[in-house]
């Protein structure tokens, strides 16, 4: 009978202080109001909830600047390409310009 008694003094420990760790870790509003176990439950079920509903609305924009990431991405490139191809047009007109100065054709 005291080994059960013992053994249920310490699930209670337990508890409480396994309560006590989930009661710093959850946002309860003012610290001057007392708190049930079954609040304090409640209340982590909300914030689990919350923290949920934000990690996916995070990797939901982290997809969406990923995707104008790699659209940026590949404009620059075209970009990129688009000047080499005006920096050729463009010495090639100048090289024309400079053999027309020189009397050429």
């Amino acid at each position: 009978r005291s080994t059960h008694s013992e053994m249920e003094k310490n699930r209670r420990a337990h508890l409480r202080l396994c309560l006590e760790k989930l009661k710093r870790q959850v946002p309860l509003g003012p610290k001057d109001s007392r708190h049930t176990t079954l609040s304090l439950l409640r209340k982590a079920k909300l914030y689990i909830k919350k923290l949920e509903d934000d990690d996916r609305k995070a990797m939901h924009q982290i997809e969406q600047l990923q995707r104008e990431q790699r659209h940026l991405k590949r404009r620059l490139a075209k970009l990129g390409m688009e000047r080499i191809r005006m920096d050729s047009i463009g010495s090639t007109v100048s090289s024309e310009r400079s053999d027309w100065d020189r009397g050429g054709t």
